[in-house]
């Protein structure tokens, strides 16, 4: 008696093999992937047979519920994309004041120990301290407008991206340097040429810190003295007790943080590819 005996066929064969690649590729970002569908896997049990208070963990369901009512009609007079427009326009502004004025400022202090003797003292005082203890101060001279919002994530982006930015011109081999001037580099060539291309991956890994610590500040700046913004969104409707809104918003939050970051890696990895293995 013959054995049965199955062939794949050659198109079968391919698309296996492309599954088996495209997992073993991505295994650790399916595996987060995973994780998270676990979770929202329990929180959705836990509300079904009884194991949260729902006034305090509610059903995914009214989470859903709440972020589409605020889409569809938005939240005390202003949409949902007002809100997220109002905290990420802050904070781009803010990232791009420190971010041009930190770079050259950073340059010229790791260049210059005078510079950097000058500008240190000042910096290491101010980032040791919490934002928000001289948040008051800032909303006491600026209003609770944007104006003193924007200071408040200017000031504490720009210590991580000039300490970076000292740090990339401190490491810069000198044998580099006089490399480049040994074949007629001089001046603003050789800062274009040698000194910003060495300096650039780590103000870019400072920028992407700098982008952390501010996008925290903000959500908590906008908690304290705000009418907008999805950190004062999240405080008001937990006022009301409405912890549906309250999950959606921090779920937001979260969702926009892992965004921009990657959206930072993807800038570091094309705009400096030589640093990558």
């Amino acid at each position: 008696m013959a054995a049965n005996i199955t062939v794949q066929s050659p198109k079968k064969r391919d698309a296996l093999d492309g599954l088996r690649d495209f997992i073993y590729k991505h295994k650790y970002k399916l595996i987060s992937v995973a994780a998270v569908v676990v979770l929202l896997i329990l929180w959705e049990l836990g509300s079904i047979f009884g194991w949260f208070n729902p006034k305090f963990i509610p059903p995914i369901s009214s989470v859903w519920s709440a972020f589409t009512d605020t889409l569809a009609n938005g939240y005390n007079g202003y949409s949902l994309g007002a809100h997220l427009w109002a905290s990420m326009r802050r904070l781009l502004i803010a990232i791009a004041v420190a971010f041009i004025i930190a770079v050259p400022l950073g340059l010229l202090a790791g260049a210059n120990k005078v510079v950097h003797a000058i500008l240190d003292p000042f910096i290491e005082f101010y980032r040791a301290l919490p934002p928000l203890a001289y948040y008051t101060l800032l909303v006491l001279w600026f209003g609770i407008g944007d104006m003193s919002k924007i200071t408040l994530l200017t000031l504490n982006a720009f210590a991580p991206i000039f300490i970076s930015t000292v740090f990339s011109v401190e490491q810069i081999p000198q044998d580099r340097i006089n490399g480049a001037r040994s074949l007629g580099s001089n001046g603003v060539d050789l800062f274009l040429n040698v000194i910003f291309p060495s300096c650039l991956p780590q103000i870019l890994t400072g920028l992407r810190t700098a982008v952390g610590v501010a996008y925290a500040t903000m959500v908590a700046a906008e908690m304290v003295a705000a009418v907008s913004g999805i950190g004062w969104l999240v405080l008001d409707a937990s006022k009301y007790v409405r912890y549906d809104i309250v999950y959606y918003g921090i779920i937001i939050m979260g969702a926009i943080a892992i965004l921009i970051d990657a959206v930072i890696r993807l800038i570091i990895k094309r705009v400096t590819p030589w640093t990558q293995t």
